[in-house]
């Protein structure tokens, strides 16, 4: 894998950084509702501070056809990103490129910051415009991209990790959970031939689990998908990768808060009741497989998590997963946009070695696709190292 270079590699001092983020966060209102990515930004951006660098922040929010939209700016964003980095004024450029975005970029001084209203207000950006990238470039000396979560779109502001599967300290445990089997098909059948334990929760060990002969009542179970789901068992079995499939359960005849529930062997779900969550045992079992890892690989939850007490499997997983983490004992990437939520409602986000905001594109990493936006930075890299002229 190509070495890519970072912020220790360069002199930013006094120079235009062009930060390419991901600022795609929901609003409701005017106001930012979950400040998750704005919060993981601020380290990168607190970096070029202390370095004297002007910062200049780029993102996509929302689809806006190439055009500019009020409901969709990026406007509202300036106050909570002033606040994530220690309440530093942010410049506000109404334009990402042109006069505007000049006019605001000029009149920055080392250790200043400003954001460009969105990327997606224009054409050239969805169509990776190389015009329109070298637009971006003249307000910049430097590019950073702290975007890995829009790393999977060949987008011009990112195209004109991949440390836990490449040579990771074994044993390998994956972690994956989820509603449906059908839409990680392929992250499955990759990771199979990846890791040492495959543990699965959610609504996709319902599956696997029918697929098998197990009865799940009323359970969220795409029972089509049994011939995949048993020839994924068979391939799993093939690659010398253990699965952990629920020992146990938590049951309710309705997934609402306060629920009465109780806790069920996985061969004996009532047959007018779902199943919510993985039970102790299942915790337990998980728990002495992350005992025996040395590198854990997270994406989905293990259960509803968003509505309490279904949570409480998934949370206890994370505090387990939080503690060897801070043992040295496991290094634990986690990512995708229900695994952040439940990490960040558990309050264990910052515990873990690696959390990736990223949906799609930390699933198409797992996945083993190449990702434009890392094949370009790879590039990159491998033309600064040889001396090449792009």
């Amino acid at each position: 894998m190509a070495r890519f270079q970072t912020l220790g590699d360069i002199d930013v001092g006094g120079r235009r950084v062009l930060l390419r983020a991901d600022l795609n966060v929901p609003l409701k209102n005017g106001v930012v509702t979950d400040a998750t990515r704005i919060e993981r930004l601020a380290p990168t951006i607190e970096a070029l501070i202390e370095k004297g660098a002007k910062v200049i922040v780029m993102s996509h929010f929302g689809r806006p056809q190439g055009r500019p939209d009020p409901a969709y700016s990026l406007r509202p964003l300036v106050a909570p990103l002033s606040k994530a980095i220690g309440g530093r004024g942010v410049a506000f450029a109404a334009d990402c490129i042109g006069e505007e975005a000049k006019r605001v970029v000029t009149a920055l001084r080392p250790g200043q910051v400003a954001l460009l209203e969105n990327l997606r207000f224009h054409k050239g950006e969805e169509e990776n415009s190389p015009v329109f990238a070298r637009a971006l470039a003249e307000l910049g000396d430097v590019y950073v991209d702290d975007a890995f979560s829009a790393a999977h779109r060949a987008h011009a502001s990112i195209a004109a990790l991949a440390a836990a599967l490449e040579t990771p300290a074994r044993p390998v445990l994956a972690l994956v959970g989820g509603a449906k089997v059908s839409t990680k098909l392929d992250l499955l059948r990759f990771i199979i031939g990846k890791v040492d334990f495959l543990a699965i929760g959610g609504a996709m060990a319902n599956t696997l689990l029918s697929a098998e002969g197990t009865e799940v009542g009323r359970s969220l179970c795409e029972r089509d998908m049994a011939d995949n789901a048993r020839r994924l068992l068979d391939l799993a079995r093939e690659r010398n990768c253990r699965v952990i499939l629920p020992e146990d359960a938590i049951v309710a005849a309705a997934l609402a808060p306060g629920s009465a529930s109780r806790t069920v062997p996985i061969d004996a779900v009532p047959a007018d009741m779902m199943i919510l969550d993985i039970g102790p045992r299942a915790v337990a079992r998980v728990a002495t497989a992350l005992e025996e890892a040395r590198t854990l690989v997270w994406n989905g939850p293990l259960g509803a998590f968003e509505t309490p007490p279904f949570d409480r499997g998934t949370v206890a997983v994370a505090r387990k997963v939080a503690e060897l983490t801070g043992a040295d004992k496991l290094l634990s990437v986690a990512g995708g946009g229900d695994t952040v939520a439940a990490l960040a409602a558990a309050g264990l986000t910052e515990r873990l070695s690696y959390v990736s905001t990223a949906g799609g594109a930390f699933l198409e990493w797992l996945e083993g696709r190449e990702l434009p936006g890392v094949a370009a930075l790879a590039t990159a890299a491998q033309t600064a190292s040889t001396g090449e002229v792009a």
